[in-house]
């Protein structure tokens, strides 16, 4: 008889030890799932962890409570994959987190240093999100968070970019902090991240060479920085990269700036016709192909070489708009102006020996006439034509045609003839 109630006590000591695990009792202040293994106590305003709890938990949510100290607390939970201890009071992330966690959220705490220690040997860490606290400095050790993809320190005060990082890591939000500086090496290894959100920080410049080796960039956010447009020393690498880059720039730096440093080359100057030597423009070739499309004069003329515009008289070198009589449009100073009619006025200049001795040699009459062509307007073989101004003298050739007798020389010869007949009667 005594043998069976030790047998019985031994039977419900069992039962009271192991039930509990096996069958899952939910904590009467938390929300339960997945055989009581998803246990969400969010929002309980909580100092403590609830009493009941399964060691073998995969999810476990402790957000919006009134948590000050979690070290040490939940080692025991060995089979964690989801920590979610955010907008509560902690001061730290928890010590001695357990080394099953795939995901970690800590935002809006207190959080003002994220030590090495935090975060070392978490090898199967694959999101650690910090943000929303007041972290001035991150230390991580990158051998070990091999696993790391996705870091958010966004919305703290970090005045340099993290170094060590896991190699490994495709996401980094570095967003509303106080970043200004890169040091040298922060990004070289990352081989393997895909977006970089570095707005709303303090960055003026970014250091040479930070970003060559993000080969694998396809997003990065850059707006709202005070960047530095106007010096010429640190400002170039950042927009030369930004220009060279696939990646997705989002908010360039200095998009809506001008860039004073930037090399210009000079704007040609335009042909003048005041210029200290110029050469009233033309050849050869240009004045067959101009006379091959113009249609054939009525007079047999000769067109000369063309003239140093020093031989030129003042009146066609002039660089203003001047209107001739009888021409309805001012000359152009160069052939840039809108394609309209050419208007052309035509004036006779007699040869004199002293005016036109430089021009042309005299065939054989100090009286030759000759007809200054200036012509303004868009001629329509431009395309064919020197791109400057001409001024094209022709001198006239007599053809060879019977010479027609004056009235007065008719009148002369018939008072000839007739004084003539007179004497001889």
């Amino acid at each position: 008889m005594e043998y069976q109630i030790l047998n019985t006590s031994t039977c419900l000591l069992v039962l009271l030890v192991f039930i509990p695990t096996g069958l899952g009792i939910c904590p009467s202040s938390c929300k339960c799932s997945g055989n009581d293994r998803n246990v969400d106590c969010s929002g309980r305003n909580l100092t403590v962890l609830p009493q009941g709890l399964q060691d073998n938990l995969t999810y476990l949510n402790l957000s919006f409570n009134q948590f000050v100290d979690l070290d040490h607390q939940l080692t025991r939970f060995t089979n964690l994959r989801t920590l979610d201890i955010s907008n509560n009071w902690l001061k730290n992330v928890p010590a001695h987190l357990p080394k099953s966690l795939w995901e970690l959220y800590a935002t809006n705490n207190n959080i003002k240093v994220l030590q090495k220690l935090d975060t070392a040997y978490q090898w199967n860490l694959r999101v650690l999100d910090v943000s929303r606290n007041m972290v001035e400095r991150a230390v991580l050790i990158n051998n070990t968070l091999s696993s790391l993809k996705f870091l958010n320190l966004s919305s703290n005060k970090l005045w340099t970019v993290p170094t060590n990082m896991p190699y490994n890591i495709e996401t980094v939000d570095l967003s509303n902090n106080f970043l200004s500086q890169i040091l040298p090496g922060t990004l070289v290894r990352l081989q393997h991240l895909t977006s970089l959100y570095l707005h709303n920080n303090k960055f003026s410049y970014i250091p040479d060479k930070a970003f060559d080796q993000l080969s694998q960039l396809q997003v990065i956010t850059l707006y709202n920085n005070p960047w530095s447009c106007s010096d010429n020393q640190t400002i170039p690498y950042v927009l030369q990269w930004v220009q060279g880059t696939a990646a997705r720039v989002v908010g360039a730096p200095c998009a809506d700036q001008p860039w004073p440093w930037a090399s210009t080359a000079p704007a040609p100057a335009q042909p003048t016709a005041l210029d200290s030597s110029p050469m009233i423009k033309g050849t050869k070739a240009a004045d067959r192909e101009a006379s091959a499309a113009a249609p054939e004069p009525t007079k047999a003329t000769k067109t000369h070489k063309q003239f140093k515009a020093k031989d030129v008289p003042a009146l066609a070198t002039q660089s203003r708009p001047a209107v001739f009589p009888g021409t309805d449009r001012p000359l152009l100073r160069s052939p840039y102006g809108p394609q309209e009619a050419v208007a052309t006025r035509t004036i006779l200049v007699q040869d004199s020996s002293e005016g036109n001795a430089s021009l042309a040699p005299a065939t054989g009459s100090s009286t030759t006439p000759m007809t200054l062509s200036i012509t303004s307007g868009m001629p329509t073989n431009y395309s064919k034509m020197p791109h400057s101004t001409t001024a094209t003298f022709r001198k006239e050739e007599a053809t060879p045609s019977a010479r027609v007798p004056s009235r007065a020389s008719r009148w002369h010869t018939g008072l000839l003839w007739l004084a003539l007949l007179h004497a001889v009667a």
